[in-house]
């Protein structure tokens, strides 16, 4: 009769611990992170890597099913119901600016996978000089990505005046890289 309530009782046993593995299927946010940055290709990379290699996919090479905001300190990529904020450097600022010669459109926070500006694939030269200061931050040719945004990496925490030149024209606003700055200038019109 022993035997018998043994047996019994591991069965029961056997039968309790596996409901409650079963019941165990919902991941850590570490696992979730690690499945939304794998999936879309990402592991490995810190939230700056990302940033530039985001900002520079175009047309079905964007990933439909993955959203991602640039803000001033962190890069927050949602997918489904999974949410991952990846931390920015602490001392760099990321501005995307799309300029623009005839249309543009309102933006705050740089959309990596749906923002898209006029000017795909442009030379442009860009300077950015801090008020103040006067100091030059920025003096260089760049071509703006596919998605007709020149990715820009600022000291964060200053003011200043960006100006690009394009084909002859040239354009400038005022920007800032605080903690409650635009991290997209869809403003500048090169005239």
């Amino acid at each position: 009769m022993t035997r018998k309530l043994w047996t019994v009782a591991v069965v029961v046993l056997l039968v309790a611990l596996g409901a409650c593995a079963g019941e165990q299927t919902e991941r850590t946010g570490d696992e979730q992170t690690a499945s939304l940055l794998s999936v879309h290709g990402l592991d490995g990379m810190d939230g700056a890597a990302m940033v530039d290699h985001l900002d520079r996919l175009v047309g079905d090479a964007r990933p439909a099913d993955l959203t991602a905001s640039v803000r001033a300190d962190e890069l927050l990529l949602s997918a489904g119901d999974e949410e991952v904020a990846v931390p920015l450097p602490e001392d760099r600022f990321y501005v995307a600016v799309a300029p623009y010669a005839d249309s543009t459109h309102e933006c705050f926070y740089h959309s990596l996978t749906t923002c898209q500006g006029e000017l795909a694939d442009a030379r442009v030269h860009v300077r950015v000089v801090e008020d103040g200061t006067g100091e030059v931050l920025l003096d260089e040719d760049v071509t703006t990505f596919g998605n007709g945004f020149a990715g820009l990496w600022l000291p964060r925490d200053i003011r200043g005046t960006l100006q690009v030149t394009h084909e002859g024209r040239t354009g400038e606003v005022a920007i800032s890289t605080d903690a409650e700055a635009p991290t997209c200038v869809t403003t500048l019109q090169v005239a």
